[in-house]
């Protein structure tokens, strides 16, 4: 028996029962579009953490529409048996399909935002971004919003349709540099580094908030020139580095001048380098930077 031969011997059935079939094949069909949704679930669970947000979000997607596909044409073949046209049926759901898209035009620009974000790779699960003036760690990619945590461990939920820049720091944080030149004799700089170096661990508990992680000395470095200097490295979130700039630097110059009247302002100087991402195991999402 082919699918003609099932359409005309569901035709010959009194109307209840035709329409009792319709329903209960679009109720079927559901309940195995939501089985599927719980197997692809599972096996997209144990892929790793930065593409399981993207397929989850497609899935999502995905199956909505045929969701909804399969009780439009059931709606429509059971209005047809109360003498409905089809044509009819369609030609109205196309108009409020247009007047819903019109009314909704924040929505439609939310998907067609989200499903660039997931298809071109600008950002991924893990990534330090700064997106519409909001940065953080990319928590979800989904079709209305992207979800960041900033430095305060607050959830950010920014909608796609608001998204006009996005910086992305693929190295998982800012590096900032804190150069103090060493001059006098030994013991002089000895004593430059030991006051620089302490107030380094302080300032790692009174600015936790800003640091991703402990700074660190990178050693006495000499340059070119002759001059040598300490380098000490912080690894700070995005435009984080004011409290380094002043309150540091100035309670370090303080230190040293003590010593030193003669050391300059000048001799402190901070500034901020790019380095490469180093490469983490993909199984979880979270950021882990470091180098």
């Amino acid at each position: 028996m082919n699918f003609a031969d099932i359409l005309a011997a569901i035709a010959q059935l009194a109307l209840p029962y035709r329409l009792l079939i319709f329903a209960g094949l679009a109720v079927s069909t559901h309940l195995v579009v939501i089985a599927i949704r719980k197997v692809t679930a599972s096996f997209l669970r144990s892929q790793p953490a930065r593409r399981y947000q993207k397929l989850r979000s497609v899935t999502t997607l995905s199956t909505s529409v045929i969701v909804f596909t399969l009780y439009f044409l059931a709606i429509g073949l059971i209005l047809h048996e109360f003498g409905v046209s089809l044509t009819a049926y369609l030609a109205s759901a196309s108009v409020a399909g247009l007047a819903i898209g019109f009314g909704s035009q924040g929505i439609v620009q939310d998907v067609v935002t989200g499903l660039t974000l997931i298809f071109s790779d600008l950002i991924d699960v893990g990534d330090l971004v700064d997106i519409s003036g909001q940065n953080g760690v990319v928590k979800a990619i989904t079709m209305r919003f992207v979800e960041l945590e900033n430095a305060l461990g607050a959830s950010v939920f920014i909608p796609n349709r608001t998204i006009n820049n996005i910086t992305n720091y693929p190295r998982g944080y800012v590096r900032c540099l804190v150069d103090v030149t060493l001059c006098g004799d030994e013991q002089a700089r000895l004593a430059a580094i030991q006051s620089a170096s302490s107030l380094m661990h302080d300032s790692h508990e009174q600015f936790a908030g800003l640091l991703i992680v402990e700074p660190s000395v990178e050693g006495r470095l000499k340059l070119h020139s002759g001059k040598e200097i300490l380098r000490i490295k912080f690894r700070i979130w995005p435009n984080s580095g004011g409290p380094i700039e002043t309150t540091f630097r100035q309670e370090l110059l303080a230190q040293i001048q003590a010593t030193d009247p003669s050391y300059q302002a000048w001799m402190i100087a901070v500034s901020y380098e790019a380095e490469k991402k180093r490469l983490y195991p993909k199984q979880s999402g979270a950021m882990r930077p470091g180098g």
